[in-house]
């Protein structure tokens, strides 16, 4: 398969590259679904609970505090390096990734587009002040020692699974300007991608000739919207990836295998 994929490139040396949550597997950084397209987990906060409720805003820190450190920690694999790599050996035009941990921009791989934001900066839904998310963490320890030492399973983006116990008891923090509420500046299910965002990844597309799927179901409309546009210009796409894909039937090919030890040995061809 690798000789296929190069050949591929070959012909597609102007790519635009989707890339999904199983880049990151290989850095410690747990996916959403299973093979089948499944949610392994219950699925995330959605953006009209965390905006309604100070239960579910409490529950989403309280995870996110226990989870923040370990996702933090995470470095770039295989798969960060080959495909910057790539993008410097001229390879790929516009990378666009759904993926909020930063590991594309730490392996050197600059100009990606981060459809869904990134974890690492948090912002007042009131005021608009922005922080960073280790000061936030600091905040959180703070204001809630005796959860500190608490631990669970982890699970996608800095998420843990932890019971409810005591969750009454937690305290979320207000913007420090004006009191209002923070949110990580990611896109949460429910909320739609910044237009900016889309238009810079669609201008990406349209540059392209191709599509390389890396990692990702395309399960969300927000990733599978390339997908369909690129089926209505008769772009060719090819996937890296495990399970099944929204796209499977739009695909030239698939690789059903590990993301960073195929773009490993596919980055040796370049």
């Amino acid at each position: 398969m690798i000789e296929r994929l190069a050949e591929f490139l070959e012909r597609h040396p102007n790519l635009f590259v989707l890339t999904g949550a199983g880049l990151s597997t290989a850095s410690g950084i747990a996916d959403y679904r299973d093979d089948h397209g499944e949610w392994k987990q219950r699925q995330p906060v959605e953006l009209r609970d965390f905006l309604k409720s100070e239960h579910a805003r409490r529950r989403y820190w309280s995870r996110s505090m226990i989870g923040w450190p370990p996702f933090a920690k995470a470095a770039p694999n295989d798969g960060h390096f080959a495909l910057a790599h790539l993008a410097r050996a001229g390879r790929i035009a516009t990378t666009v990734t759904q993926n909020v941990d930063g590991l594309h921009e730490r392996a050197g791989h600059a100009g990606v587009v981060e459809l869904h934001g990134r974890l690492a900066d948090v912002r007042c839904l009131d005021c608009d002040a922005r922080f960073p998310r280790a000061t936030v963490q600091s905040w959180l320890e703070t204001t809630n020692p005796t959860f500190a030492s608490r631990s669970g399973r982890r699970l996608a983006d800095g998420d843990v699974e932890l019971g409810d116990a005591a969750l009454d008891d937690f305290a979320v923090p207000a913007c420090p300007s004006c009191g209002g509420v923070l949110k990580p500046d990611v896109v949460f299910f429910g909320e739609s991608v910044p237009r900016r965002v889309v238009e810079t990844a669609t201008g990406g597309l349209n540059r392209a000739s191709a599509i390389l799927i890396v990692g990702s179901s395309v399960m969300v409309y927000s990733s599978f919207r390339f997908c369909r546009a690129a089926q209505a210009h008769r772009k060719p796409m090819v996937a890296i990836n495990r399970g099944v894909t929204r796209a499977d039937d739009l695909l030239e090919f698939k690789v059903a295998a590990d993301c960073a030890a195929t773009l490993h040995a596919l980055a040796l061809r370049f």
